[in-house]
């Protein structure tokens, strides 16, 4: 069936697809940048194809392509819930370029959008609310471009509050993600066989446990209490007697 999906493509699009693959069974085709809209929505609309279900979109990077190929793909997944078919779309974006917003196509990828420029810096044009969704606002850089240093250390920001929502409060500063505060390659030792992983270096008793943390203790502190308070209501209150 999904074969039959880019057959149907190729039959509209024709030299507008660049190329197609079905690698491992998953079948994908490439549009350059100029029909990624056009493509995606003749997907969702025609009869045939009715890819009515987004799935997720995402971006790879390639930072060692020839310098005249562009340097991300982003990647449509996308399937139809009554033909029963999924299809992959492909487009090859160079760093720096604004590709079209696919939130008039589907919704969802409203924030798939924002995700993708908050990992990999790629704005989408039009797109109606273009700001980090993982990231805070000082965060510099973008975390999943492949040249992206480890060890870079971030701006560490004050504690703020918020009225539009509840949230828990902040956790120590060795607490968290510590990658831009842990000297890697000291812990991975001279034979580079040492675990980094912060879960387990909380096991060796190397980090602080989050359940340690004043935040976390307070969250047990008033969990206890509102147990405290059940049980003592249920003992107060008359059981049903035989």
């Amino acid at each position: 069936m999904s074969k039959a999906a880019i057959a149907r493509l190729k039959s509209q699009f024709g030299d507008k697809i660049l190329s197609t693959s079905d690698f491992r069974g998953d079948d994908s085709c490439f549009v350059a940048p100029s029909d990624w809209v056009a493509v995606a929505t003749f997907a969702r609309d025609d009869e045939q194809l009715k890819m009515n279900m987004f799935t997720d979109l995402t971006a790879v990077d390639y930072p060692e392509r020839e310098p005249d190929e562009p340097r991300f793909e982003l990647v449509l997944m996308v399937r139809s819930l009554e033909k029963n078919h999924r299809v992959i779309l492909k487009t090859k974006v160079e760093d720096g370029a604004t590709p079209a917003t696919l939130v008039g196509v589907w919704a969802g990828t409203n924030w798939a959008e924002r995700e993708v420029f908050d990992m990999f810096g790629i704005r989408f044009q039009d797109h109606p609310d273009m700001r980090r969704i993982l990231m805070y606002d000082e965060f510099v850089g973008y975390p999943l471009r492949k040249d992206y240093p480890i060890d870079r250390v971030q701006p560490i920001v004050e504690y703020r509050d918020s009225n539009e929502m509840t949230k828990q409060a902040p956790f120590g500063i060795e607490e968290g993600q510590p990658f831009a505060r842990i000297d890697w390659e000291a812990r991975l030792g001279a034979e580079k066989s040492t675990q980094v992983s912060p879960a387990i270096a909380e096991q060796l008793g190397e980090t602080r446990a989050l359940s340690d943390s004043p935040a976390a203790q307070l969250l047990d502190a008033k969990l206890m209490a509102k147990l405290a308070a059940a049980a003592a209501e249920a003992q107060s209150s008359p059981g049903d007697k035989e």
